[in-house]
């Protein structure tokens, strides 16, 4: 992929985040959370799992667990068999129980409000640490990058890169510093809704135009949606026909 001269990159992802913006008005964090620790706890939960499965999962881990002191003392048993349908429910379990013993130990109960400190808690990546710090603190650390975010960045040429921090480093040069928590929520929500991984909407979609793969992406499923309908009409014809009953008289 060569992408543009980084003018024109601006350019674009200027164009983008006004149509974003206009188009996902209520953009936002989709996890459910009253307090740092528990939107720390539920983007841990997050990974490799819908938000929707674990808002399912929160509200019973909550009211059971309800602060810092009770998650570090709580049986990591316990703690699984509630989380267990977000999927590699051990080690979420482990990593929220050393994080709270870490956020104990370190930071009087509290959940630090720095890049350096969050990452320093065992568990707690910078993705993590972004989400928390731009929805819990309203602080723009960094961007989010999850797979919807490093799918639509590449699709757009804002990137070429695979790599999360890499793809979040080519972001934060291109998207206005107060912007970079918004604009994660932007990408996440036209990637639900018209750029998803499989038959991306490019007909329907907002910001096709200042999109350089948007031909491509609309030329691969009109291909894809007219081999479907062959394959549609050969299935039909292939039916056999059954001769009609004649009636007894």
């Amino acid at each position: 992929m060569e992408l543009d001269k980084p003018d024109q990159r601006k350019t674009r992802c200027d164009t983008i985040i006004a149509r974003l913006r206009e188009t996902f008005p209520e953009a936002h964090c989709a996890l459910h959370y009253a307090d740092p620790l528990q939107l720390l706890v539920a983007t841990i939960l997050s990974a490799q799992c819908t938000d929707v499965r674990v808002n399912m999962v929160t509200p019973r881990l909550f009211k059971r667990f309800p602060d810092v002191q009770a998650l570090a003392e709580a049986e990591p048993a316990e703690i699984e068999k509630i989380i267990q349908s977000t999927g590699f429910f051990r080690s979420k379990a482990r990593a929220i129980q050393q994080t709270a013993r870490d956020i104990i130990a370190r930071y009087s109960g509290q959940v630090p409000q720095t890049m350096e400190e969050l990452t320093s808690l065992r568990g707690v990546g910078r993705k993590t640490a972004n989400v928390v710090l731009g929805n819990a603190f309203g602080k723009n650390c960094g961007i989010v990058v999850d797979t919807h975010v490093g799918r639509i960045a590449r699709r757009l040429e804002l990137s070429q890169h695979t790599d999360p921090e890499k793809v979040e480093k080519d972001l934060m040069r291109l998207v206005p510093q107060h912007l970079w928590a918004l604009f994660s929520h932007l990408l996440i929500a036209h990637g639900r809704t018209y750029c998803t991984a499989r038959n991306p909407r490019c007909v329907d979609c907002p910001i096709s135009s200042p999109c350089p793969s948007a031909p491509i992406l609309s030329e691969a499923s009109r291909v894809r949606g007219a081999k479907t309908g062959q394959r549609a009409g050969k299935r039909k014809a292939g039916r056999r026909v059954m001769p009609k009953k004649r009636a007894h008289r």
